[in-house]
C-alpha cells in the first residue's frame, strides 16, 4: 500500500520538482477513516500535500503538520508528513454530504470552507517548530499550498493535487506534484513551466491516462531537461504505539489522571489518524499519578 515519490532538478538547476502517485496512500486512508466522497477528496489533498512537502524536509526524523481550518463541515483537516513522504491524516467530521460545485465536481472547498487559515508546522530538530500560516484563497487545497509558499516562505510555487473518488466511495486513483523555483531560476525557466503548466488538466486526468510519476516529471518540465535527484516510496502509516500513548497520559496533571482512575472503569485512547484503540486499567492510570507524585516530592 505504498505510493510512488519522485523528486526531479532541471538542466540548469534552477527548478525542483516533486511527483507523488498517491493512489494506495489515499485508499488506506478512506478504508480506515470511512469517510463521505467529498471529505475523501479533501483529505486525500491535504494528504498528498502534505506527503509532497515531508519530502523537501532534509533530516531524518523531521516533520510537517500542515492544519487546514476553513470553517466549512468538515471542521478541521489535519495531515502530518515525514522526510520520506509518510503521511497520516484525519477530518474532525468525515462524513460531509454535499451537492456537485458548478462545475460538477465533487465541493471540496464547500466542505472544507473559504473563510479561514491553512498552517504548516515543521518540526526540523529546532528548540520550537517552524510555524507558518496564510488565509485560504479557495480552498481547493493546492491553490492555498501554492498561496502558502509565496506568502509565508517567499518560494514561488506550483502545486497540483488530485483524488478521484469512485461510486462506491472507494478511490480510483491520487496523487500530487510539487513545483519550486530557486532564487536564480531565469526568466525563461518560468516561461517554460507556465506554458506547460497551461497544458494541464488535472492530476487526475494524467494519472488515469496510465502517466507515470517519471511521465508527468517529464511533461511538467518539458523543455527544461529534467534530471531524476531522488525517489520514496511512502505509505499512510501512522506511528502510535501503546507506550506513546502511555507517555501521553503521563503528561496530564496528578488530579485529572486520579479523576480519571476513580470514575472510569477503564481508560481508552483512540488514535485520531488510524482509530487503533489503546486500553488502560483504572490501577495502571493511578500508578502514573503516583509515579509524578513521587517525582514532584524528590525534587523538593
Amino acid at each position: 500500500m505504498k505510493g510512488t515519490l519522485k523528486r526531479y532538478l532541471s538542466g540548469d538547476g534552477a527548478v525542483v520538482c516533486a511527483v507523488l502517485e498517491g493512489t494506495e496512500m489515499c485508499r488506506e486512508m478512506e478504508r480506515i477513516h470511512q469517510p463521505s466522497a467529498v471529505v475523501t477528496a479533501a483529505l486525500g489533498r491535504l494528504s498528498m500535500a502534505a506527503s509532497l512537502i515531508g519530502y523537501t524536509l532534509k533530516n531524518p526524523g523531521d516533520t510537517v503538520t500542515v492544519r487546514l481550518d476553513g470553517g466549512g463541515p468538515a471542521g478541521i483537516l489535519l495531515a502530518v508528513a515525514d522526510d520520506l513522504g509518510n503521511v497520516k491524516s484525519y477530518a474532525e467530521q468525515p462524513v460531509v454530504e454535499l451537492p456537485l460545485n458548478s462545475k460538477g465536481k465533487l465541493d471540496v472547498a464547500g466542505a472544507v470552507g473559504t473563510d479561514g487559515t491553512i498552517f504548516v508546522i515543521k518540526d526540523i530538530g529546532l528548540k520550537e517548530p517552524y510555524s507558518g500560516q496564510t488565509a485560504l484563497v479557495s480552498g481547493e487545497i493546492a491553490e492555498d499550498i501554492t498561496q502558502y509558499f509565496a506568502d509565508s516562505e517567499q518560494i514561488p510555487t506550483a502545486c497540483g493535487l488530485g483524488v478521484l473518488v469512485n461510486p462506491d466511495l472507494t478511490v480510483s486513483c491520487a496523487g500530487g506534484y510539487l513545483i519550486q523555483l530557486l532564487p536564480f531560476a531565469p526568466e525563461s525557466d518560468i516561461a517554460q513551466l507556465e506554458e506547460n503548466l497551461r497544458e494541464i488538466t488535472s492530476v487526475t486526468d494524467l494519472l488515469q491516462s496510465g502517466m507515470t510519476a517519471d511521465d508527468i516529471a517529464q511533461k511538467l518540465l518539458n523543455g527544461l531537461h529534467p534530471e531524476k535527484l531522488d525517489e520514496s516510496e511512502p505509505a499512510y502509516a501512522c506511528d502510535c504505539s501503546r507506550e506513546r500513548t502511555e507517555k501521553m497520559l503521563r503528561a496530564l496533571d496528578v488530579r485529572t489522571l486520579r479523576d480519571m482512575a476513580a470514575e472510569m472503569p477503564e481508560i481508552e485512547v483512540c488514535c485520531h489518524f488510524c482509530t487503533n484503540k489503546y486500553v488502560f486499567t483504572p490501577a495502571e492510570v493511578l500508578k502514573m499519578a503516583e509515579d509524578k507524585e513521587n517525582a514532584a516530592a524528590a525534587d523538593k
